[in-house]
């Protein structure tokens, strides 16, 4: 995989007790005097940069249909979306709508979702979640996020990501990784998922919610890990608070960038 050369970075990353300071007082440490507009612009900036780097980001779990959507994002929890690609075969050719979710035999369910961990917590939602969809809306899988986040294991990550990628409505999927690199950028200083959701989205044009969060999201796969991001290979740096806290050497820093084919992790 070919490395972004890293842009030279002109001031220096802010210092640990500038950094923490800011983070007490909700404020970005890139510059003490940054401004709601600078740092939209500078926001901007970085998107259009992802936008360059990770050309190919999309939703990497595989589906046809809402419904599979839905299902498969479910079983995402505390795994990989390659772990969930090996059962959606199965599961998909053998459920195909929310009347055989609701009406599934519990043991056969839980030995198809085993591979995917926490098989047990996963069927009770799958088989809940097609009992609702079959009882409050006919058997179709709503396209709002307001009745998404009423059904069993559905949240509002889960329902941005099936609002983005099965109806085209933006929505910011705020996951693990999200939710680090926006504090990285200096972004926010929120660590509620909801609270990083609104802090970004007034930063980034809501067209682009649903493009923006994958490209995130595989930028914290493959380079701004979450115990050592390869910062000398990033071409974010020049306009990251937090550029210095991985490796700066580019040779380095490319060593610590994951493959598409390694970079599917939790």
């Amino acid at each position: 995989m070919s490395v972004p050369a890293a842009p030279t970075r002109t001031e220096p990353p802010a210092p640990p007790r500038r950094a923490a300071r800011a983070a007490r007082l909700g404020v970005s440490p890139y510059d003490p005097g940054e401004t709601s507009l600078g740092r939209t612009r500078r926001a901007r900036r970085m998107a259009r940069e992802l936008a360059v780097i990770h050309p190919d980001a999309h939703c990497e779990l595989d589906f046809t249909t809402p419904l599979e959507l839905l299902v498969a994002t479910v079983l995402s929890a505390q795994t990989t979306d390659r772990t969930v690609n090996t059962v959606t075969p199965t599961l998909f050719a053998r459920y195909r709508t929310a009347a055989d979710y609701a009406g599934a035999d519990r043991e056969e369910l839980e030995t198809i979702l085993k591979p995917t961990g926490f098989y047990r917590a996963k069927a009770n939602s799958v088989l809940g979640l097609g009992r609702a969809l079959v009882e409050q809306f006919d058997g179709e899988v709503p396209g709002r996020l307001a009745d998404l986040v009423t059904l069993p294991g559905v949240g509002r990550k889960t329902a941005n990501v099936v609002l983005g990628d099965a109806f085209g409505v933006p929505g910011l999927t705020v996951d693990t990784h999200f939710g680090r690199l926006v504090r990285r950028f200096g972004w926010t200083a929120e660590e509620d998922p909801v609270k990083v959701e609104t802090g970004v989205a007034v930063l980034v044009p809501k067209k682009e919610w649903t493009d923006f969060s994958h490209r995130v999201i595989f930028h914290g796969r493959r380079v701004c890990h979450a115990k050592k991001p390869a910062c000398g290979a990033c071409g974010l740096a020049r306009w990251c608070p937090s550029y210095g806290t991985g490796p700066m050497d580019p040779e380095t820093a490319g060593k610590l960038v994951k493959s598409p084919a390694a970079s599917d992790t939790l």
